[in-house]
């Protein structure tokens, strides 16, 4: 195995990356989707949103909120997940940034 040589970079762009790769998923933008669109803390219907299998969608709630980007409680025998406002705000931010960088610049390359 390689070295990533994450150390080369500040830790401003390892947490950024380490956001994106952890959305690099389509069933973990439609989780995302979902629990914004509920906009509520979810115990157990994610399972019933995505055609995934119930151990598959685990893994992948669990990729996200080791990025921190959901956030799970445990209540009784169900862990009930909800968006992390802060780190959905550090993407934006992010992109956003990128956005208004392209717009100010008016870049005609390629």
């Amino acid at each position: 195995m390689g070295a990533t040589k994450t150390e080369h970079f500040t830790d401003y762009q390892n947490k950024i990356a380490t956001l994106a790769k952890s959305i690099g998923h389509p069933a973990r933008v439609a989780i995302i989707e979902y629990l914004l669109k509920v906009d509520t803390c979810i115990c157990g219907d994610i399972v019933n949103e995505l055609p995934l299998a119930q151990p598959t969608v685990s893994q992948h709630l669990k990729e996200l909120k080791n990025a921190g980007i959901i956030k799970g409680n445990i209540e009784g025998t169900a862990i009930c997940y909800c968006i992390n406002e802060e780190v959905l705000n550090e993407l934006k931010q992010f992109f956003g940034n990128i956005v208004h960088n392209i717009q100010e610049k008016k870049r005609s390359c390629c």
